[in-house]
C-alpha cells in the first residue's frame, strides 16, 4: 500500500509516523519549509520562538506517550501562569474570586453576582444556539461581557451572537462558574482541561517533537517533500487509486490522508458534487498575524501568555517566550514577545504592510503598560493563512454534508484542525493521526470526525510526562 499524506503538522506527522512504524510506504507533502505546521518553532534574534503559545496536555496516555517518544527527556513541565488584561488591569486566570472582586470593584461585582443568579433562574431546557447564550447561561451575562465577549470577537471576527454554541461546548465543555470558583478555592488536582495549571513543553520549542517525528519517518523509509503545495486530489482507475497533483509534479497512491483545508480538498476534486461544493463555500477560516517584538529587558512579566480583553486594543493575546523554557534563550538577556492579531482575507488588517503592523504592535504593547517605547529594539511579522476554522451559526449543517461525502470515498481521510474543520489542540490532532493510521493499516473503524467533540478517548484523568518542573 502507498499512502500520500498532505501536511506536516501534528496530525499529518503522527499519521505518517504510525504508518511508517507499520512498514507502510508513506509520502508526505508540505507546502511550508519544514515540519510542525502551526506548532513550528524557528530561530529569531538568536532565540527559539513558536507560532504563538502551544502547550501540551492530553487526557489520553497513549497520545502523551506518542508525543513524548521522539523527545526522550528533552522537555520540561511548565507551571502555567496566564492572566486577562481588562480595563488596564490584570486578572488571574483561572478566575480567583478575591482577585476578581478586588479589581472589578464592589458595584461591578454586585452586578456580576446578580447577573449570574438571574441566569441560574432561567427555566431548564432553554435552547442555547449561540456562544453568547451558552456562556451567559453558565456565568451570567455580565461576566460573559467582561471575560469572554471582546477576546472571542477579536479571534473569530463575528459577533458572539453569530458564533455557534458548539464551539463553547467543545472547548469549555462542563466548565461553569461554580467549577471555576471551586478550582480556585480548593487545592488538589484540577479536573477540567481548560484550568490545568501545568503542561509539558519541549526544551527547544513546540516544534521539536515534530522535527524528530519527521526525522524518524525518513529514517524508516518515508519521503517528505517540503515547499510542495498540493493543488488537487483526484480519484483514478474508477476510484481504485488517487492522484495527488502538487506544485512540483503528480504522484499516484492507494490512499490519501489530507490535513489541508477541507474546503480546498472539496473544491479541487471531481468526486464531490456541486451540493457538497456549495456547502464547502459556506465554511470559512480565520487568519493569524503574529508580530514578534524584541525587548531589551529580561524581566517584563511572568505570564506564559496574556489574554487581551481590552476592546481599545486590536491584539488578542501576548506570549512571553522567556517564560517557557530557558533552553530557548541560548543565554540571551533579552525577551521576545508575540502579539497576536486575527483577520479575514478581505480585512484591512490582513492587507496592512509589515511596517504598519510592526508600528501597531509596538504602540499597543506600550499602551498595556508592560513595556516602555525605548525598550522595543526590533519587530518581525509572520502571517498564518487559514489557521482557525470559524464556527459560525449553521456551520455544522454544511460540515455534515461534507463529512457524509468524504465518508463515501474509501481512498480519502481528512484529519487535523484544517483538514477536519475542527478547532483542535495538538493532542487532538495527534490522536486523529494515530487512529487514522490504524484505520488504514489495520482496518479499524475509528470515527475520526468525533474526536474533540463527544469522543471518549479523552475521558478520565489527564496525563503528563514525568519531569522536573521549571518553576
Amino acid at each position: 500500500m502507498k499512502v500520500g499524506i498532505i501536511g506536516a503538522g501534528p496530525a499529518g506527522l503522527a499519521c505518517a509516523l504510525a504508518l511508517t512504524r507499520d512498514h507502510v510506504d508513506v509520502t508526505l507533502f508540505e507546502a511550508g519549509t519544514g515540519p510542525g505546521g502551526l506548532c513550528r518553532s524557528f530561530e529569531l534574534w538568536g532565540m527559539e520562538v513558536d507560532l504563538g503559545p502551544h502547550r501540551f496536555f492530553s487526557m489520553d496516555a497513549g497520545v502523551t506517550d506518542f508525543w513524548r517518544g521522539p523527545l526522550g527527556d528533552d522537555f520540561v513541565l511548565v507551571d502555567r501562569l496566564t492572566r486577562i488584561f481588562y480595563k488596564k488591569k490584570f486578572f488571574a486566570y483561572p478566575i480567583k474570586p478575591l482577585d476578581a472582586l478586588t479589581k472589578l470593584g464592589f458595584a461591578e461585582s454586585v452586578h456580576c453576582a446578580a447577573s449570574y443568579l438571574a441566569a441560574q433562574l432561567l427555566p431548564a431546557g432553554v435552547e442555547e444556539k449561540t456562544f453568547a447564550q451558552w456562556v451567559s447561561r453558565r456565568f451570567g451575562k455580565r461576566l460573559f461581557e467582561i471575560f469572554f465577549k471582546s477576546y472571542s470577537e477579536k479571534l473569530w471576527g463575528i459577533s458572539c451572537d453569530e458564533l455557534d454554541s458548539s464551539f463553547a461546548a467543545q472547548r469549555i465543555k462542563g466548565l461553569s462558574l461554580y467549577e471555576a470558583v471551586k478550582n480556585a478555592l480548593f487545592t488538589g488536582k484540577t479536573k477540567h482541561k481548560t484550568l490545568v495549571e501545568q503542561f509539558a513543553y519541549p526544551t527547544l520549542g513546540a516544534g521539536l517533537p515534530y522535527e524528530r517525528m519527521a526525522e524518524e519517518i525518513t529514517r524508516g523509509g518515508g519521503r517528505i517533500f517540503y515547499n510542495s503545495k498540493v493543488l488537487s486530489v483526484e480519484p483514478v482507475d474508477g476510484g481504485h487509486a488517487v492522484e495527488v497533483r502538487t506544485s512540483t509534479g503528480t504522484e499516484r497512491f492507494d490512499h490519501v490522508v489530507s490535513t489541508m483545508p477541507l474546503t480546498d480538498v472539496v473544491e479541487g476534486c471531481s468526486a464531490f458534487g456541486e451540493n457538497v461544493k456549495k456547502a464547502a463555500r459556506k465554511l470559512h477560516y480565520r487568519n493569524t498575524i503574529i508580530v514578534y517584538l524584541l525587548i531589551n529587558r529580561e524581566a517584563i512579566f511572568q505570564d506564559n501568555w496574556i489574554y487581551v480583553h481590552a476592546p481599545f486594543l486590536q491584539t488578542g493575546r501576548i506570549t512571553n517566550f522567556r517564560n517557557w523554557s530557558k533552553h530557548m534563550l541560548h543565554g540571551s538577556k533579552k525577551t521576545i514577545l508575540a502579539m497576536e492579531y486575527w483577520a479575514n482575507d478581505d480585512d484591512a488588517l490582513w492587507k496592512s504592510s509589515d511596517a504598519e503592523l510592526e508600528e501597531l504592535a509596538t504602540r499597543e504593547i506600550v499602551e498595556t503598560g508592560l513595556v516602555e517605547p525605548e525598550m522595543v529594539e526590533g519587530a518581525r511579522v509572520v502571517r498564518l493563512h487559514r489557521s482557525y476554522p470559524v464556527y459560525a451559526n449553521g456551520y455544522a449543517t454544511h460540515l455534515q454534508k461534507i463529512q457524509n461525502a468524504v465518508d463515501e470515498l474509501p481512498w480519502l481521510t481528512c484529519i487535523g484542525r484544517n483538514g477536519a474543520f475542527k478547532y483542535n489542540n495538538q493532542d487532538h490532532s495527534i490522536l486523529m493521526g494515530m487512529l487514522a493510521a490504524e484505520n488504514i493499516a489495520k482496518n479499524k473503524r475509528h470515527p475520526l470526525w468525533k474526536i474533540n467533540t463527544d469522543y471518549d478517548y479523552h475521558e478520565g484523568e489527564g496525563t503528563l510526562p514525568g519531569q522536573e518542573s521549571v518553576a
